[in-house]
Order: structure tokens, then sequence, then C-alpha cells
């Protein structure tokens, strides 16, 4: 079995497996200076793009194709890509296609794509610099969004007409979105030729006026919020999955509003996510093994099931890690039971343990 990645910056997270399962890969890169260039068994340095990779591909007759990107402008030129190769070489491309996409990638298409499907959204309208204040119709406090970015890039808490005023300085079109007070909840699911596999729900704590980065607040697996039942994010998320009719990881973004008890669908990520960690610590299902169960046929929902476990984890922003030293390999919870994770000054531990107090106790022992 042969396999091509495209990109190198994940690629330590499945090196691992890629080496267990008995796989010979292949790594496109455009930065010849990028990291985990040493791990694969063949490097090829390529043009940005996907007109590279493609002829790779087919001249080196592999088995199948799995991006490895975790940024949005991409996605795109991915999908175009994918759905080209299938189609005239036969070689599987896990990775969303071009719909799924066009759906995802554009805020704004999201919106419109959640109302379609029956799935329950914050009430938002789109503003334009020079009539908005005539055209708002939304109550403060409000969200302003561009349709593309990720990452909380180019977000805005406007509490006034002056904060709306404000961001047209520097836009001159506007998502509004009405600010819900409560939950954020993530899940990633996974989805293959039809069938899709909601995995646990994950805590990203409570929504802030100021507008907290995610990478800034402890998250915790699995969701526990009182009186509120996960069974309802599985279903949403399984149900916008199940419309998207697409490959892959999808990470998807819900509010709960207590005062209302009332779920919200924020956004779609059709790419490796942010929580990955922290979902592996609490159910023991690594989404990026499973693109590669994908690829070589050992995908399905038994096969995850098989997996299953249940621990309580934790992922903490910690800067710079100067604890205990993790065994190898370093982004596996195969021998230890934390990950440390992000660039060096950002750095994030995922730490799990089987029950709440244990883990506590190891959070403590590790950082302290």
């Amino acid at each position: 079995m042969k396999i091509l990645f495209i990109g190198s910056r994940l690629y330590d997270d499945v090196d691992y497996y890629v080496k267990e399962k008995g796989i010979e890969s292949i790594l496109t890169e455009s930065n010849e200076d990028a990291i985990n260039l040493n791990l694969p068994d063949k490097v090829i340095i390529v043009p940005r793009g996907m007109d590279a990779p493609k002829q790779i591909a087919i001249s080196e007759n592999v088995d199948a194709v799995i991006p490895l990107i975790g940024i949005d402008p991409p996605l795109i030129d991915v999908a175009h890509m994918k759905e080209e190769i299938e189609s005239e070489y036969n070689i599987p491309v896990i990775a969303s296609n071009v719909r799924a996409v066009e759906l995802t990638s554009d805020k704004i298409n999201t919106k419109k794509f959640y109302n379609e499907i029956g799935v329950t959204t914050p009430n938002y309208q789109i503003l334009e610099k020079d009539t908005f204040k005539n055209e708002l119709n939304i109550d403060f406090p409000l969200v302003l969004k561009q349709g593309y970015g990720q990452g909380g890039k180019d977000i805005k808490i406007a509490n006034s007409i002056e904060d709306i005023g404000e961001y047209f300085q520097e836009f001159d079109k506007a998502l509004c979105e009405e600010f819900i007070e409560g939950s954020e909840i993530s899940i990633e699911v996974l989805a293959f030729k039809g069938e899709v596999i909601p995995l646990i729900p994950i805590y990203k704590g409570e929504t802030t006026l100021e507008g907290t980065h995610p990478l800034n607040k402890v998250k915790l697996g699995p969701c526990e919020i009182e009186g509120f039942d996960n069974e309802r994010v599985i279903e949403a998320a399984e149900k916008v999955a199940s419309e998207l009719n697409s490959d892959g990881i999808f990470e998807m973004d819900f509010m709960y509003s207590h005062s209302k008890d009332t779920l919200y669908a924020i956004e779609v990520n059709t790419r490796p996510n942010g929580t990955r960690y922290l979902t592996t610590a609490t159910c023991d299902v690594n989404s990026l093994h499973e693109l590669i169960n994908m690829a070589i046929g050992e995908f399905s929902k038994e096969n995850i099931d098989s997996k299953l476990k249940e621990f309580y984890a934790t992922e903490i922003p910690i800067g710079n890690y100067n604890g205990p030293k993790h065994s190898e390999p370093l982004k596996s919870f195969a021998k230890d039971d934390f990950v440390v994770h992000g660039p060096e000054g950002y750095q994030r531990i995922t730490i799990r343990a089987k029950s709440s107090e244990k883990l506590n106790e190891f959070k403590n022992s590790l950082l302290n």
C-alpha cells in the first residue's frame, strides 16, 4: 500500500501509525524548510497548489491521497483535485468534495445551509458599510464576522453602533450574528462513502463578551453540562454531515444557550482541527488515523466501536512545557496519558485519566 500525503506540518501525528500499518509513504511539501521532512519514506518539494501533487500521485501510482492540511485557503483546490483525480484515475482522495467545501468555507453559505436543512443557528443578517445604521435589526451585543477566515480572525463582538463603525473602518461588508450567551461545544465527525460517525462532544468553555480565543481556554472532554444531553449535539452533527454528503473529517462548533435551552450550530470545518487531541484523549479514536483507515479499507462503524474507550480529559494552554518527558511516539497516548502539542511559546498539554478525580491529580503532578 502506497499513500501520498500532502503537507508536512501534521505528518508527525500519523507517522507512527503509517509505519505500524506497513504503508509506503510519499509526502509533498512546498516549503523545503518545513518540519517533519525526515519522517516519510520519500519527500518531494513542489510548488504551491495541487497540480504537482496530482501529477505525483499519478506518476507514483499511489493507492490513495491524504491531504494533511489544517488551514482553509487550499481546501477548495484540494476538492477540485479530488474530483478530477478520482473520476479520471480512480485514485481515492480522502478529503471533502467541492460542494462541501463551498458550503462550509464561507460562513454566509454555511448559515444558509443550516436554514435549508432545518438546523438551528443564531439569527443573522448581512450588513453593508454605508447602510448598516438603517438596516441593523439584531440587538446588542452582536457578533461581526467575515465570510472567510478561521481561528477567530476578523471577528468582533459589538456592543454599540460605534463598535460596528470601527469594524467597518477595515471592512465593507459583514456577517452580523446574534450573540449567544452560553457554552461552546465542538464535535468531530468522520464520514466516508455515506457512513457518518460522530465522536465525542468536547466542552470549550463559556462565551465571553471579550471574545476569548479558544486556544486560550481550558477545554474538557467529554462535554458535561448540567441539564444538557450530549445526544442533542451528536444528532445535530450527524444530520449536518449527512446533508454535506462528503468524506473526511468535519469539526462542528455549537453553542448551547442555558436560558433558552437551545442548541445553535455555528460553523463547520472540513479539515483536521484543534480539538483532535482532546477527542483522542477522551474516546481513544484518532481522527487523522481514521483518514488512513479510510484509504486502506479499514474504516467502519464496527471498527470505531471496537476502539471506543471512556476517559476524562482536559486541554490546557501552557506556553512552554517543562514537565516529565513524554515517551515515543510523542503525539500518541499509547504509552503516556498526556500529549504536548503546538509550537514553542504556544504549547498546550492534553491530559487524560479514568475519572475526574484522577485527572486532577495527574494534572497537578505534571504541571506543579
